[in-house]
């Protein structure tokens, strides 16, 4: 079921007031650019640069009432949105912090799926590039009998054919920690020190790591030290409560307060993006989160 069925789409742009005011008060769109590039929003403590996926605002089709909605409440961007709609973003201010390529199961630990796998990434790097987003998304893959060492030795081979171009561009190749227990089984970079040792092996400070905070709660735990002692190598950060992905909120085990000051004091750069399934209205649970996250 889908947990924002009972919310029509009037119900839940009015906890923002009208579309009309969504799309036209607040920030212009040069001063939430210039919050995506890393000004604080009016009233915001600013530490954290924070960003969504689109099932956040499950129940809104458009992508621009979306963005208008996500500019209001003072977030940066978007990730995982197609370049051909970049210019959607652009309208209210707003970025791509991670630009999506390749498949998930079929990933840089397989030599069958580099030639693939390495024209989606290089593309991507292109399209970042040119936007001036920061960020790209690439897969281990699926292990499919393969061990650790032989899909490190692979993916180091693949990463080397491209990380020069995105040194070049600009451009930090983001690799996606997933957990293999229960949403990615068979998933090959499921772990934080497997994907340590991949960064090392690669050498670059353009390919680093998306640690999602929810998939490595459920394969690892020990979040905040993880994210302390490993800081220089992740480039992206998630969110979602757990279990369950839904709200970063008291109805889950992680206490995201505490989680995001660390995150905040540790040096960390980059972007956070919430990639939760909201099971009450989307546009309020969104805004407790952005508050909550402002640390």
């Amino acid at each position: 079921m889908n947990p924002t069925a009972s919310f029509t789409r009037r119900q839940i742009l009015k906890t923002l007031g009208t579309v009309t005011l969504l799309a036209t008060s607040g920030l212009s769109g040069p001063a939430r650019a210039a919050e995506a590039e890393g000004a604080p929003a009016a009233g915001r403590k600013g530490r954290i640069k924070q960003g969504i996926t689109r099932g956040c605002l499950r129940g809104i089709a458009s992508l621009d009432e979306m963005a208008a909605i996500c500019a209001e409440l003072g977030i940066a961007g978007i990730d995982f949105v197609a370049p051909k709609d970049f210019p959607v973003l652009q309208k209210h201010g707003l970025i791509c912090p991670c630009v999506h390529s390749g498949k998930l199961t079929e990933g840089l630990n397989n030599p069958a799926h580099h030639a693939a796998s390495l024209a989606s990434l290089r593309q991507a790097i292109d399209d970042a590039a040119a936007a001036g987003y920061p960020n790209v998304l690439c897969f281990s893959g699926n292990r499919a009998g393969i061990d650790d060492e032989t899909g490190l030795r692979a993916c180091t081979r693949a990463l080397e054919q491209v990380i020069g171009l995105a040194e070049q561009k600009g451009v930090t190749i983001c690799m996606e920690l997933l957990n293999s227990k229960r949403d990615h089984r068979d998933y090959q970079c499921d772990r934080t020190a497997w994907g340590v040792e991949l960064c090392k092996r690669v050498n670059s400070p353009r390919f680093k790591l998306l640690y999602d905070i929810y998939h490595m709660q459920i394969m690892e735990g020990d979040v905040i030290s993880t994210f302390r002692t490993n800081v220089r190598y992740i480039g992206h950060v998630h969110t979602a409560g757990v279990p369950g992905r839904n709200e970063i909120d008291e109805t889950q085990e992680l206490y995201y307060p505490a989680i995001i000051r660390a995150i905040a004091e540790s040096g960390y750069a980059g972007y956070v993006s919430h990639e939760y399934g909201p099971k009450r209205n989307p546009v309020e649970s969104l805004r407790r989160a952005v508050e909550l996250c402002d640390v």
